[in-house]
């Protein structure tokens, strides 16, 4: 399958710092791609860097086949990002937000794009009202409709259900799986365990500023210890893995 992002010994530095210590991994076009962290792992920097918000001092990174370094507009031009808080706009309407960012694309048909999203994420009946009435399950659907705007390859959401209320966070959730059925590659960073384990196809875990594991949900089960077998035989949560995996390494 064509890839969507690959990374090579990607390395950053801040005042002597390094966050990135080499980071490798590659993101198949189409798929649910999970990066794992604890907080100050690096999981913001790495998408900064794919997002051309940031320079590497190290490595390479490719992204729809673009090189982030030597080619950021193409990158920009063929991604969107949403941040971990709704880049909404609260005095303007759900439908006049939409507008406002498909002219700024120089999209033709502004209002009739508008009005495909609103449909497309449910807010139909909520589109003339002010950003400022949203709950916040349905700020960040607007917010992620507004970045899909123009039809981008690919899409980062950085921890995209950080402060939501359970019910708000399944309404996010349900719109990455469509993103994905409708052929949208999809990078996500949480810290939601049990959010990765929802919705990824593959997950990495980032430790230390380096990829510790990374596969299918079925192959990090394999790096934890056997179940054990009771009166049924339990299977281990991502969260477990995760903790086991990253208990090994800082063991060693």
């Amino acid at each position: 399958m064509e890839k969507a992002i690959e990374v090579k010994s990607l390395q950053k530095s801040f005042k002597d710092t390094g966050v990135l210590k080499g980071v490798d991994f590659e993101v198949k076009r189409g798929e649910i791609f999970a990066l794992l962290g604890s907080n100050g792992a690096g999981k913001t920097t790495i998408v900064k860097i794919l997002t051309t918000l940031l320079i590497q001092n190290g490595g390479t990174a490719v992204v729809n086949s673009f090189d982030v370094t030597s080619k950021p507009d193409s990158v920009r031009q063929s991604i969107s990002l949403t941040g971990q808080f709704a880049a909404v706009d609260e005095i303007l309407t759900g439908r006049e937000n939409l507008i406002m960012i498909a002219k700024l694309r120089h999209l033709k048909n502004p209002r009739k794009i508008a009005d495909d999203m609103l449909d497309r994420f449910g807010l139909t009946a909520a589109a003339d009202r002010k950003v400022s009435t949203y709950s916040g399950g349905m700020r960040r659907r607007l917010d992620i409709s507004m970045s899909l705007v123009g039809k981008p390859q690919l899409i980062f959401l950085d921890e995209p259900t950080t402060g939501l209320d359970p019910e708000a966070r399944i309404e996010v959730w349900k719109v990455i799986k469509e993103l994905a059925d409708n052929g949208t590659t999809v990078f996500l960073t949480t810290q939601y365990l049990e959010e990765a384990e929802q919705l990824a196809d593959r997950i990495a875990i980032l430790h230390e500023g380096r990829i510790i594991a990374n596969g299918t949900l079925s192959e990090l089960k394999t790096l934890f210890p056997s179940p054990k077998v009771e009166y049924v035989e339990k299977q281990p949560s991502l969260e477990e893995i995760f903790l086991a995996i990253i208990g090994k390494k800082e063991a060693k």
